[in-house]
């Protein structure tokens, strides 16, 4: 079980990675903290949104906050599989094969539009977002830990793209989105954008040992029996739902599980609640589920139909059962 001092440690780092970030990204307090629970399970984070919402500042703005490599890489048509992973290049001077690593190599990755890269070169990540290693002329090398990918898409201009299959939608922990600020939010856009860019100046706040340490922690905390049969049959709900084709997967209800863990420490608790699960599904499973043909011509989203599951499952009231042997 996780230690109390190992439940406030999480809590303070998370505050203050949240504060500095907010230096940058104003008004999404909500997707940061997301963010965040993603960093501390070591998952990856898919965001779809128009340009210029601030996909690009929040990948900076998290691998700055950590103290980690970062590289990004914009998708397009001609991007090739070795452009993401390296290739070996003849060197003359010692008349041997070099490795060249390639972006993938680095702490957090960003992928700028990746439904303009093809199949082939999309697919180049798989090996490494699961298994975090890359293979490269049968040569398997490990990546450096902490990892997280962060790939972006825009939803509105399809034309030239190439949609995520299944098998990759579900090596990503989380879909969100930023979606735009308030206009009071965009006024203090303008004046905190007016003279300097304050990404510039970020420092970090977390080494990636540190991080290291926090991401088995969060692993300890405690999910009473009550919580687990909620989050079970949130899943199951999600398989059996009539406008439901394939419903989320054990690697889903694990990625659930794992989240819940992270917001509850996060939240300064040792013990997950029912209203965390809650929360995250719609973050966790949404993408990972596959609406009938009908669902379409009805206008429901994925994100509606999980809506419908989550209001259609009991949520468990025992609240002295949750923190039990926590």
């Amino acid at each position: 079980m996780i230690q109390a001092q190992e439940v406030t440690k999480v809590a303070e780092v998370s505050r203050l990675l949240l504060d500095n970030i907010e230096q940058v990204i104003v008004g999404k307090g909500d997707i940061v903290t997301l963010a965040l629970v993603s960093v501390l399970c070591e998952g990856h984070i898919l965001i779809q949104d128009v340009p210029g919402t601030g996909k690009t500042v929040l990948a900076k703005a998290i691998a700055r906050s950590l103290g980690c490599t970062f590289r990004r890489v914009q998708g397009t048509p001609d991007l090739l599989p070795t452009d993401i992973t390296g290739t070996y290049v003849f060197n003359q001077q010692t008349t041997t094969f070099q490795f060249r690593p390639g972006p993938v190599m680095a702490q957090v990755v960003l992928v700028d539009e990746i439904n303009r890269a093809t199949p082939r070169t999309q697919s180049a990540l798989l090996e490494a977002m699961q298994e975090r290693q890359v293979t490269v002329e049968g040569e398997t090398m490990a990546l450096a830990r902490p990892f997280l990918v962060l790939a972006t898409q825009n939803p509105v201009e399809l034309e030239g793209t190439f949609p995520l299959p299944e098998a990759q939608l579900d090596r990503f922990l989380m879909q969100v989105t930023l979606g735009y600020p308030s206009q009071e939010e965009d006024r203090l856009i303008l004046h905190r954008f007016r003279e300097d860019d304050p990404l510039e100046t970020l420092e970090p706040v977390c080494g990636a040992e540190e991080l290291l340490e926090l991401q088995r922690a969060v692993r300890k905390v405690h999910v009473a029996a009550p919580v687990e049969d909620y989050l079970i049959s949130l899943v199951h709900a999600s398989r059996s739902h009539p406008m439901v084709e394939l419903g989320a997967s054990p690697r889903a209800m694990l990625a659930l599980y794992h989240t819940s863990q992270a917001l509850a420490a996060v939240r300064s608790r040792a013990y997950a609640i029912p209203d965390d699960v809650k929360a995250l599904a719609p973050f966790v499973l949404a993408h990972r589920i596959i609406p009938r043909a009908q669902s379409h011509l009805r206008g429901a989203t994925p994100k509606d139909i999980l809506r419908d599951v989550v209001n259609s499952v009991p949520v468990p009231v025992e609240e002295e059962a949750w923190a039990a042997r926590a």
